[in-house]
């Protein structure tokens, strides 16, 4: 059935990988397949580190003081937090159970900040307890972390001008009434941060610029604040400038399932030409951020999640079944859309699946959808009608590139009794790879 370009998608290629590509170009994602019998996603931990050392390169490049806290959120794999723990990198932790999981794979206590809003009292207990430091982010949680009675080490977070409609941080009034209320208190004050949406490298210089003066005027109180925390918003650049552009101009709603339409709005900017460490040295090379913060003595705390896992994961489905449609075909995955979480953001996500066929068949360019194995009409893992170079086949892989960032664990779900798709984790030092399934430390 050969492929017209009305029918296919603007094509959307991740990024050459040409060490995923060696993985990929072997035996093992089949064998891995065959031994799990199931979906199953592939996590490289050396470009986890990698990518946090770019970040700290950054840091050096401008003489700045800072630290670099993986925000736990963006993947739950343990693959991770050992590396945090052995490399000395931080932690962003907002719930019990990620603050249980970092410490009991030895990440230290000092290391780990929490944020998030309105956090349970048995957060707190066992932040203050364990040395944590604490984004306080209203004034009754600021008396909730005094009530523990122990030492605290705390951020006050700032409500963020430029939205005052966020739910997090504290307004001016509030921001004097919690400084005047460390002080009495005998808290250790470190200093501010905020919770900005979006990834404009400006706006997030901007007010961190306000919180170096937040922390110069919380000195004259006698409190330490000698650090900010800017938070995530590092974007990840997952395909290039000239097929992005090209998709956004060119789909149409025939271009998908069933005529399902996506506003170019809601999509996650997957082509971002400032991103990762770039996006970081925008920052500090904005309105001279990093003089001001050498001149004031002043910390960078810095919580990507998705930018640390650019390029450290992969998710591998099977082809179950492919049905032929006029001008394009659907192929059935042995997952689900809920294996597979960017929808959770109404967002279709990219970019194309790549065929590992089972066997060598050569073919006509082929156009397909690909959905899950649920009854559920809406169970699409993709939308779009994805060009491939042959038929899929049952026994087939796709493999989606670069999902390790929110991905693998936003909205996933055992639905209809689908096992939840295992994380394998490639250890390819020495020039030879070997692979171990992820583990929980209680597991």
């Amino acid at each position: 059935m050969a492929v017209t370009d009305s029918t296919a998608a603007p094509p959307l290629p991740a990024h050459p990988d040409p060490q995923l590509d060696a993985i990929l170009a072997g035996s093992l994602p089949h064998e891995l397949s065959y031994a799990l019998g199931g979906p199953f996603h592939l996590l490289l931990p050396d470009r986890f580190d990698a990518n946090a050392a770019a970040f700290t390169a950054v840091l050096d490049e401008f003489g700045v003081e800072g630290r670099v806290y993986y925000a736990k959120k963006a993947n739950k794999a343990a693959a991770w937090i050992e590396r945090c723990a052995l490399s000395g990198t931080g932690v962003d932790v907002a719930s019990a159970g990620e603050l249980r999981d970092a410490l009991g794979h030895g990440v230290r206590g000092e290391y780990v900040v929490v944020t998030g809003p309105a956090k349970a009292d048995a957060l707190l207990r066992v932040a203050v307890l364990q040395g944590c430091l604490i984004a306080v982010d209203a004034l009754d949680e600021l008396e909730r972390v005094i009530e523990v009675g122990r030492p605290a080490r705390v951020l006050l977070r700032r409500l963020p001008p430029s939205q005052p409609h966020s739910r997090f941080g504290l307004d001016g009034g509030e921001l004097e009434t919690a400084l005047v209320r460390c002080r009495d208190a005998g808290l250790t004050m470190e200093g501010f941060s905020f919770h900005l949406s979006g990834y404009d490298p400006l706006m997030r210089a901007e007010l961190a610029a306000e919180l170096v003066e937040l922390c110069l005027k919380a000195r004259t109180l006698g409190l330490r604040a000698d650090r900010i925390s800017i938070g995530g918003g590092f974007a990840v650049d997952y395909t290039d400038a000239e097929h992005w552009e090209r998709f956004l101009r060119d789909q149409r709603p025939e271009h998908y399932h069933a005529g399902k339409s996506f506003a170019p709005a809601d999509f996650y900017p997957y082509h971002s030409p400032v991103a990762g460490p770039d996006a970081l040295r925008a920052v500090l090379a904005a309105d001279g951020l990093a003089g001001r913060l050498r001149e004031a003595g002043v910390t960078l705390l810095l919580e990507p999640g998705r930018a640390l896992l650019d390029r450290a994961g992969c998710t591998v489905f099977r082809v179950q079944g492919v049905k032929d449609r006029p001008g394009h075909g659907i192929v059935t995955v042995d997952g689900s859309s809920l294996s597979l979480s960017e929808q959770w953001f109404n967002s279709e996500y990219l970019p194309d699946p790549v065929l590992l066929p089972a066997h060598a068949s050569p073919g006509e360019p082929y156009a397909a959808c690909i959905g899950g194995a649920t009854c559920l009409e809406s169970d699409m893992i993709t939308w779009r009608k994805v060009r491939f170079p042959a038929r899929p086949a049952p026994g087939d892989l796709l493999v989606y590139p670069n999902t390790a960032g929110y991905q693998m664990d936003s909205n996933e779900s055992p639905f209809h009794e689908l096992p939840l798709p295992p994380k394998v984790v490639l250890d390819t030092a020495g020039g030879t790879t070997r692979w171990r399934l992820d583990r929980h430390p209680l597991a």
